[in-house]
């Protein structure tokens, strides 16, 4: 299969997944392998799955009945494209378990109605009597937002309930309704994760809070001696990392002393806060020669993308190039759009040729102006475009599942715990897999 050989701890981690799966998966349906950044939990899983002769599950087709095997699932769609760049069919748990629920536009009109009715209603009303309209009037309103936004139910013919196994990796941002979720297939589920990195935004990591069944610890992937290694255990131990050279190629340095031409030249930026991509984007987008215009310009504006799309081939966390934009009008613009490997995406053309993308204007304008209502006030023709947005800089949370040669940390000091500060920085500094460049 490869010529690594797993060493002696892997080698006990394989043969414990594997007595796990053979015998103990009726008393224990979850296994977890941790490891932080490098210590080769994927050389663990691969070794694992060929000894017990587990392959990729194979749905069912008008050509054949299903094959069970091991269906592998990621939280973001970027992270389930690098293992598809590598060879393991994997795909995000939102499409694996669920199918999507959106309200149509006649139930959004019949709430928003109901609302203004309720307005009507309250105006005549005083006191007491009339705070309390006005009360269920928001919360009416709060329905109605979250009826804008698709919403999610499992799937009972999901491949999750034929598999032999679930795997699941960069398990760290997976929250707690969601792994109900996988665990109500009652299927085996070996999760890989990390539990130094950042948990979801709102809830601690539903399978990271607890403690593993292995643990793995040395490192492999990098040399133990590797600058981006040592600084990113120092981030994860909470010891401060002093300004410096750390070897050829890994820095920290003060943001006073680098300009945003400088920053282009380091490699991706990310961030902590929103704010401050915003504010990173629109001064390394004057430094590129692009700053004359709020929508982006044409071929080398750096895009990211921010919804999957399936059926083109689109995922969330996805770098995107467009050419020959033409402003379309007040909500969104067309364009010419390729992938990171140069394939040129749309909706197939009858000369076989892929079509223009409609590419939805909000995300761009709030690095002119934000607006917080601005996406729910769209929400009818945002839902039929696609969602992109300036990425020269990112948040880290946007970051989970990637890694690039070079990166350039932009440290705003996010983090409402010293916990939270620690696995941003943990986080963000692991996305790096040579040049590393902490601003702070």
């Amino acid at each position: 299969m490869t010529d690594i050989t797993p060493s002696d701890t892997q080698f006990k981690a394989i043969a414990a997944i594997k007595e796990w799966f053979q015998h103990d998966t009726e008393t224990q349906q979850v296994f977890r392998l941790f490891g932080y950044a490098g210590t080769g939990k994927s050389t663990v899983l691969k070794f694992t799955l060929e000894e017990m002769g587990l392959e990729d599950h194979r749905s069912g087709d008008d050509t054949g009945g299903c094959v069970p095997g091991v269906v592998t699932a990621t939280f973001t769609g970027k992270a389930s494209l690098v293992l598809r760049r590598k060879g393991t069919p994997a795909r995000t748990i939102h499409s694996l378990i669920y199918s999507v629920i959106e309200a149509t536009e006649e139930e959004v009109e019949a709430a928003e109605q109901k609302i203004d009715q309720a307005i009507a209603d309250a105006h005549r009303l005083s006191g007491f009597e009339r705070t309390t309209a006005m009360a269920t009037i928001e919360a009416m309103r709060q329905a109605v937002s979250q009826m804008k936004r698709p919403r999610f139910a499992v799937n009972p013919k999901s491949d999750a309930a034929h598999a032999r196994l679930i795997v699941l990796d960069e398990v760290s941002m997976v929250g707690e309704e969601m792994a109900r979720d996988l665990m109500s297939f009652g299927k085996p589920i070996l999760v890989l994760g990390d539990p130094g990195q950042l948990p979801p935004i709102e809830e601690a990591g539903a399978f990271t809070k607890d403690a593993p069944d292995i643990m793995l610890t040395e490192i492999h992937r990098q040399a133990a001696e590797s600058a981006i290694i040592r600084l990113a255990t120092m981030a994860r131990q909470g010891q401060p990392i002093a300004f410096g050279q750390y070897d050829r190629h890994v820095a920290k340095m003060r943001k006073m002393d680098v300009t945003p031409e400088q920053a282009l030249r380091g490699g991706q930026v990310i961030c902590g806060l929103n704010a401050t991509r915003l504010q990173l984007n629109n001064a390394m987008r004057r430094a590129a020669g692009f700053g004359g215009s709020y929508l982006p310009t044409g071929a080398g504006e750096k895009i990211i993308c921010l919804k999957n799309q399936n059926d083109l081939g689109l995922i969330n966390g996805m770098f995107i190039t467009l050419d020959d934009i033409v402003d379309e009008g007040s909500q969104y613009f067309s364009a010419a759009v390729t992938d990171e490997d140069g394939n040129r995406i749309g909706p197939p053309q009858q000369d076989g040729s892929r079509g223009r993308l409609r590419i939805y204007k909000g995300h761009f304008e709030d690095h002119v102006a934000f607006d917080r209502h601005r996406h729910d006030r769209d929400w009818k023709t945002k839902r039929m475009l696609t969602e992109a947005t300036f990425g020269w800089a990112i948040t880290g949370h946007k970051s989970q599942g990637s890694q690039w040669e070079n990166v350039v940390v932009w440290d705003d000091g996010l983090g409402r715990t010293e916990q939270d500060r620690r696995r941003w920085l943990y986080t963000v500094i692991t996305r790096a897999e040579q040049g590393l460049v902490i601003l702070a």
